[in-house]
């Protein structure tokens, strides 16, 4: 399924490239000069907003020697979907270039009794046992953008991430305290695009990817696909709103831990640029 959304991605942003970058020598004089679109001109921009996502969680955890259970924290553990703060940051300093940093700060907590019998590093949790979760998923992002083509009405580049996600479940109950932690440092590449349908309005979208192959270590083995498709309307130069899906997969697999760490949903952000 991803790799068919990433074909799909890229089609689209070779379109734009091509609608942009051609035009009809024949009528090309007669054309009146397009107004400069308002929004790309900044060397600083940051954006921050609310993003409706909705969390898919599977974690397994084993200790001791003993087998851990797959499971579920929003059937099991009784977490719910929440708006999850997102704040991204670009310097630019010159027009292809941009230097970015993106902060996920993911956090859920919840209260519920247990309905199953589950393993959880290496202890046993039989059902009616009362059981407070806590799970945060926090996300660094540190990466950089090339834009090859420009355009008067938009782009297409490619980019270069560290993404650093850091996972900690705790679950606490009458039988003690019980947590898994893990970082995966994921390196992604990808590719962005942007096109302006109106002067102060813009649609574009990103889609990064990686993959650590399990046969490259024993130890560790990481997926990761990051899409990203927004409307932009740019009120001023250095003003704007922002509206769009998001879509998050990630998978990590590190020693005795593993987890598949699925987010998707809609997102309003506020943009601001210097």
């Amino acid at each position: 399924m991803w790799n068919s959304v990433c074909r799909v991605y890229i089609v689209a942003v070779l379109l734009v490239v091509a609608l942009l970058g051609g035009a009809d020598p024949a009528n090309a004089q007669y054309k009146p000069p397009a107004p400069a679109v308002i929004g790309e001109d900044y060397h600083v921009e940051a954006t921050y907003g609310w993003w409706n996502a909705e969390p898919s969680l599977l974690i397994n955890s084993e200790a001791l020697g003993i087998i851990g259970s797959d499971i579920d924290l929003t059937t099991d553990l009784g977490i719910e979907q929440k708006q999850i703060g997102v704040f991204d940051l670009a310097l630019r300093p010159a027009k292809k270039h941009r230097f970015r940093f993106g902060y996920l700060p993911i956090s859920y907590s919840a209260d519920t009794v247990v309905h199953r019998t589950f393993v959880f590093n290496g202890q046993q949790y039989n059902i009616g046992l009362p059981v407070q979760t806590t799970a945060d998923f926090k996300t660094y992002r540190f990466g950089y953008e090339y834009d090859f083509a420009y355009f008067k009405r938009g782009f297409a580049g490619v980019l270069v991430d560290l993404k650093y996600t850091n996972v900690d479940v705790r679950l606490l109950s009458p039988i003690g305290l019980e947590y898994t932690s893990a970082v995966a440092p994921i390196p992604t590449i990808g590719f962005v695009g942007r096109a302006y349908v109106a002067q102060r309005v813009a649609v574009g979208g990103e889609i990064s990817f990686f993959r650590v192959p399990s046969k490259l270590s024993d130890r560790y083995d990481a997926r990761y696909t990051d899409i990203d498709l927004y409307t932009t309307v740019n009120i001023n130069k250095h003003v704007g709103a922002q509206t769009g899906y998001r879509s998050i997969n990630a998978h990590y697999d590190l020693d005795s831990d593993n987890g598949t760490l699925k987010f998707k949903g809609l997102y309003l952000n506020g943009v601001v640029r210097f």
